[in-house]
Parts: structure tokens; sequence; C-alpha cells
């Protein structure tokens, strides 16, 4: 079940810490390439200013970018500012999501994302929360998947396998966590064999994340009954 005020609450903590990191770069390393290809390190902070500015779109009922073109030109745009700008830009855009989220709200409501997407409205502050997780790891500036808090991690895995349930181009796969659990994820349900056994995927939380959001190859992970799946993009 999705927990808003826990949400909330975990997004200004990371936030914070986010911006404490990254307050210790230099406007030369802001300017270096992050671990997202084709992005500096300005371009992360930028795309999580506006993407804060795009989820208070979202909670209120507007679009969430103008266009995709306008999204992309919005972040390239902003990427070569100072590194003070940045830093004040991701904060004040940060107290907006907050503030727009703050106080009474039909919770229960569809929402709209890009390309069509809908969830709950009261999962947005996850979204924030997950953005503003897994771009703090993509500055690479010492923030790695393992550092990320144990709920967090959890959450999003459950998030991710649920994403990709029942996705055409993804084979029946079966996650098994080192604490017992199982969570089936891709074409079919771990309970569907119609195209034979899932293949059963085993590793540590930092690394099924890190495979789950793109960012590691899976070479930390141990399948069984098949190779390991190639994962769309997001």
């Amino acid at each position: 079940m999705n927990d808003h005020v826990r949400d909330l609450a975990s997004v200004r903590d990371a936030t914070e810490r986010l911006l404490t990191a990254a307050a210790k770069m230099d406007n030369a390393s802001l300017a270096e390439p992050s671990r997202l290809p084709g992005w500096t390190r300005g371009h992360v902070l930028a795309h999580l200013a506006r993407n804060a500015d795009a989820l208070v779109n979202v909670f209120t009922g507007r679009p969430m970018y103008a266009s995709a073109a306008a999204r992309d030109g919005d972040i390239d745009r902003d990427a070569p500012r100072e590194l003070a700008v940045q830093l004040a830009d991701v904060r004040e855009s940060a107290a907006r999501f907050l503030a727009a989220t703050d106080g009474p709200a039909d919770w229960s409501r569809t929402v709209e994302l890009r390309n069509g997407v809908t969830d709950s409205a009261s999962r947005i502050p996850f979204r924030r929360l997950a953005e503003v997780e897994l771009h703090h790891v993509d500055l690479g500036i010492g923030y790695e998947l393992e550092d990320l808090p144990a709920e967090f991690t959890q959450q999003e895995i459950n998030f991710l396998a649920e994403r990709f349930r029942g996705h055409a181009d993804v084979p029946a796969v079966l996650i098994r966590q080192d604490d017992g659990r199982a969570i089936p994820t891709g074409r079919h349900s771990a309970e569907d064999t119609a195209d034979g056994e899932p293949v059963t995927v085993v590793g540590r939380q930092a690394d099924l994340l890190g495979w789950l959001a793109g960012r590691r190859d899976g070479s930390g992970l141990t399948a069984t009954g098949g190779p390991l799946p190639a994962l769309p993009a997001l």
C-alpha cells in the first residue's frame, strides 16, 4: 500500500542528502559527464529541478510537460548553469513540490504522467523519491546503490518488478531475494508456465535494483533456468 506521508518525509531527507553532497562539487566537476549517457552532472541537476515542477503539474491536474521536446530543451538550457544556481533551483523546486503536496487532497484519484502513463496520486511522492535517490547515484560523486536506504531499495524493486510485469518483451522472471521473498515479473506470472519455467534471478538488493533500474548490467546476479533477460528502457 502506498504511504504518501512516509514517502514525502523520505523525499525531504533524500533531497537534503543530495544537496549537501552536490554542494561539495565545483563548476568544473559539474560540467563533467554523469553516469547517464550524454548527460553531464549539470543535466542531472537540471532534470531534478524540472521534474519537481513537472510532478507539481501532475498533482494539480495539468500536463506533466508541454511536450517531449520542451522537456529536453529545458534540461539542455539549464544544464550549463553555475553550481550555486543549480543548487538553488533544485532546492526551490523541491520546496514547490512539497508545498503542493502538503495538506488535504484526494490521494486516491488517478493522475496522468508522461506518454499516457497513469497512476494513483498517492504514488507521486514515491516517484519523486525515486528520482532524487537514483539521480543522486547518477551524479557519480560517491553515493552508490549500496548507500540507498534499505526501505527505499525494497520499494523500488517492488515498483520496477510491477512495471515489467506483463511486459511482452520480458520473459517470465522470478526474483528471489536473500530474505526469502519471491517477486514475479516479466511476460507471465511465476505460476503461468505456458512458456516453460521462469528464469530465477538471485543477488544482492543493490544489484537487483541496479539491473531493474538500468544502472547495472546484471553481472552481479545469478540467473538459473535461462540467461539473465535484457530489460527494455524504462
